[in-house]
Formats: structure tokens, sequence, C-alpha cells
């Protein structure tokens, strides 16, 4: 290989770098795409668009889209909601799909729902396609105990104007369990709620749940009732059991205090028996005072000692009498 063919390739090496160089930096098939598309848009500006690091496919493409549909958007309001981190495609197809759905829906509001964290393009496709929302089993006890088991599903439709700041679904699905459960609290009996389930569906409605949402309720049905436990029976056998138990732990509290008084009773009786002891302690001396002193005779004393002796007599024998001839105690 001589120099000239080694030259020749080095100009066309740098000649396929410098094209490839100069078709990233400067968008020219796209801006073709554009202009046979009907969008007349300068080279200029797809540059520019490269230097303020915004992706000239992801303006240009979605806004092809829209000058086909007729929205009459610029480039501009593209550029700048893609700088402001929205997703530019998503709301040109939400706007589209509004406007073939007739609904109104403008640029700016569509722009302000994107970047707010919500998917216009789907909130659009439920105002036209309502969305069934599945509540979970909810709980509640009629004023007879019975407890009842409901689930029902709720047909809601987004709203354009409360999607920026409207709460979400978790809200519709709690407002909706708090409903059933005020409504089937209020009933008289569980047979009625089993009986006519559209009352929960009618009271749940008439109190406006869908306020301050990003949804309209458009209905609520009743997709399943069940009897569950008896709650009233239930809490009255636990209240019954805690009451025996209290009657359990006064009683105990009284046979304590019982057997506290009777053993300060046997404390007593001791007491008192030995002061009986030292009393009876005391009489031989004070007979024997009385006989040193002559108060009291040799002959009151033997006197004083045979009734002793016929008081342990007759005791004696009352024993014999009630004892029977076995050995046993009489009846």
């Amino acid at each position: 290989m001589n120099t000239t063919d080694v030259q020749l390739l080095v100009i066309i090496a740098v000649v396929i770098v410098a094209v490839s160089v100069f078709m990233s930096f400067f968008p020219f098939m796209l801006w073709i795409s554009a202009w046979a598309a009907g969008v007349r848009i300068s080279i200029i500006t797809l540059v520019a668009m490269r230097l303020r690091r915004v992706v000239p496919g992801r303006i240009v493409n979605p806004l092809i889209k829209a000058t086909k549909a007729g929205l009459g958007l610029n480039i501009n309001q593209l550029e700048s909601h893609f700088l402001a981190g929205g997703n530019v495609d998503r709301v040109v197809n939400a706007l589209i799909a509004a406007q073939r759905a007739d609904i109104p829906l403008v640029f700016e509001r569509a722009a302000a729902i994107d970047l707010a964290g919500r998917d216009v393009l789907q909130a659009v496709q439920m105002s036209v396609n309502p969305k069934v929302i599945e509540t979970p089993v909810v709980s509640a006890v009629a004023k007879n105990g019975i407890e009842v088991k409901v689930k029902a599903r709720v047909t809601v439709r987004a709203n354009i104007d409360r999607l920026v700041g409207g709460a979400g679904e978790e809200t519709i699905l709690a407002r909706v369990a708090e409903g059933i459960v005020s409504t089937n609290g209020a009933s008289e009996s569980h047979k009625d709620v089993l009986e006519h389930p559209d009352l929960i569906s009618k009271t749940v409605l008439s109190k406006g749940l869908d306020a301050g949402t990003a949804f309209e309720i458009l209905s609520i049905d009743i997709a399943d009732v069940d009897v569950g436990k008896n709650i009233g029976a239930q809490l009255q056998t636990e209240q019954a059991e805690a009451d025996k138990r209290i009657a359990q732990a006064k009683a105990e509290e009284r046979r304590a205090m019982a057997v506290a008084q009777e053993q300060e009773m046997k404390a007593r009786v001791v007491e008192m028996q030995a002061k009986v002891v030292e009393a009876e302690s005391e009489v031989p001396l004070a007979m024997s005072e009385a006989l040193k002193s002559g108060k009291l005779g040799v002959m009151d004393y033997m006197n004083l000692k045979n009734i002793e002796a016929d008081t342990q007599m007759r005791g004696s024998i009352g024993k014999q009498n009630d004892i029977g001839g076995n050995g046993q105690q009489k009846p």
C-alpha cells in the first residue's frame, strides 16, 4: 500500500467522523421529518436544544403528533415542560385522547397534572372508561350484636378538575368502609342488611363521599354479604366472666378477712385463758392469806373442798350419761 492510498483512507475516515459528529449534533433527519409533517422548525432551534441539554426527538416527535391532531401547541410549551421534568409525550397523548373524547383539557392543566405526579393519560382514559375499585371485607355489627361482613365494588370516574390536590383511591375506600360501618351499625337487626343490601349503597352515596377527591363516584354495588360472629353474645359472655372473676376475688377477700378474724379471736381466747390461769394461781395464795389472817376458818375451807368434789362428781356423772354402752356418744 503506497502513501496515496493511506492518505485517501485517512481522508475517508475523517469525513465519516465529521459527518457522524454533524449528524449527531445537527439532527438533520429529524428536521426533515418535521418539515415533511408540516411542522415548521429551523435547524438552529434544534441545535439550540442540544445546547440546552434537551433531546430534540422528545420535543419534535410529540409536536408532530400534536400538529397532526390540531392541538395548536408550540415548541416553547413542550420544551418548558420537558425542562421542568415532565413527560411531554404522555401529556400530548392525553390531550389527543381528551380531544377525541370531547373532554375539556388544556395544555397548562395537563402539564400541571403531570408535574404533580399523576398519570394524566390514565386519568383521561378513566374519565372515558370508569374504573371499578373493590373494597376489602368490611366488618360491622348491627344493633342486635350480630356481625355482618360486607364487600363492595365502587365505580369511579376521574375528575380532571380535581386531579391536582385531590385525594386518591385510598381515601375513597376508607370513606366507603366508614359508610358501610355506620349504615350496618344503625340497622336494628342483621336481617335488615341481608334483606335490603341496597340500603347500604343508597346511604353511602347520599353522604357525598367523593368530595375533595380526584374521583367521582358513579355507583356503589354490594358484591357480598356474610353473617359473622355473634359479637353481642360474646361481649356479654366476656362481661359475665369478668363479673364472675370480680365476685370470686371479693369472696376470696372476705374469706381471708374471716380467717384473719378467726385467728385473731383464737389469739384473744388464748390470752384470756392465760389470764384465767394467772388468776387461778392467785387463789391458793389468797386462801393461804385468809387462813393466816383468820378471815377463813378450817371448816369453811373443808366445806369449799366438799363443794368442789361434789361439782366434779356431778360433772363425771353427766359425762357418763352422755356416752352409750358401746363407748359412742349418744345422738
